[in-house]
């Protein structure tokens, strides 16, 4: 068994095809096809299933490909970790971001790497925080913007920006960002909320018990683009966090407000894998993910609302209302 092989493997998976595998790894295809058949005979177990339509792994080689992959991320890592110039850094690294903070980190942060470090080959994905955080745990990214739960056995978090929920609706609602609305207000509305076990439908649901009151969900959908544009249609009102309505707000396109009685906040993190050493390359991609966060939250890019003093008790209703890690995996 030899790295030739395994690349093989990985890459006659990733494409499904022998022939588009030669072409990958300019080869010619018997080449291929006999590098597959090594790694079988060696291994005592067929790896693929061949038809018409092309090879499909078996159980055994979803297990081999997957431990492959291991082998080349540890390898992808320990050249990376030794690199010695940090403004001459290589190699790629994932990096996954929240679909609301997208728009407002990908293209900075992207623009910061290539300025300071061009050899670095950055990838950005998208995706719920719970499917992120899959990723993080079985290598897939390097490093993530979540939904902070706090560092884990296998993950380290690192506190970014905490940034509340606000209320949106059509521009005619005339909301305003310098006047707070009752979370009992804005939930009178017909809402246009994310699925039940969503991180923010989780924030919007305590809130609704701690005011008790009944949240009046029209539609419910994942898509955030979905959601603001149900709302711009004045299909009904919103709950979103703040980085998520930038750019509507700034072209008048929808209004909002922030949330009150109780304040509605999350904690954004970037989070890293704990299990292997750091290589410099993910970091300076964090220093770039780091930079442009808090750029963004002191020039007012990401609409925040200042946390209010600490105060002595007051009536239930007037709780701030912070979200602690859930019992159950949740979606942002």
């Amino acid at each position: 068994m030899d790295f030739k092989q395994l690349k093989a493997l990985m890459t006659v998976a990733e494409t499904g095809s022998v022939t588009r595998a030669a072409e990958l790894l300019e080869l010619v295809q018997p080449a291929v096809t006999r590098q597959i058949r090594m790694l079988e005979a060696e291994l005592g177990v067929t790896l693929f299933e061949r038809s018409s339509r092309g090879m499909r792994l078996t159980e055994a080689g979803e297990i081999m490909v997957d431990r492959s992959r291991r082998i080349f991320d540890d390898l992808k890592y320990a050249q990376m970790a030794v690199q010695p110039h940090p403004h001459n850094l290589t190699g790629t690294v994932t990096l996954g971001l929240l679909e609301s903070t997208a728009d407002l980190l990908a293209a900075p942060v992207a623009a910061a790497v290539r300025r300071d470090h061009p050899g670095i080959d950055l990838r950005l994905t998208t995706a719920y925080s719970g499917h992120l955080q899959q990723w993080l745990d079985n290598g897939t990214l390097d490093l993530s913007v979540l939904h902070s739960t706090g560092t884990t056995p296998t993950l380290h978090s690192h506190p970014l920006v905490r940034d509340n929920l606000w209320v949106v609706a059509p521009p005619g609602a005339g909301l305003r960002p310098d006047t707070p609305v009752p979370f009992a207000d804005a939930v009178r509305h017909p809402l246009v909320l994310p699925t039940p076990g969503h991180a923010l439908r989780v924030l919007v649901d305590r809130a609704a018990a701690q005011a008790d009151v009944t949240v009046n969900t029209f539609v419910a959908t994942d898509s955030l683009r979905m959601q603001r544009q149900l709302v711009r249609a004045g299909l009904g009102w919103g709950i979103l966090p703040g980085v998520a309505l930038a750019d509507d707000l700034a072209q008048r396109t929808l209004s909002a407000a922030p949330l009150c009685d109780p304040d509605i906040w999350r904690s954004i993190a970037l989070v890293t894998r704990r299990a292997t050493p750091t290589p410099q390359s993910v970091r300076a991609v964090a220093r770039a993910v780091t930079r442009q966060a808090k750029a963004a939250a002191r020039d007012g890019a990401w609409p925040l609302r200042t946390e209010p003093s600490p105060q002595p008790p007051q009536p239930r209703h007037q709780h701030q209302l912070e979200r602690d890690r859930p019992a159950s995996p949740v979606r942002l």
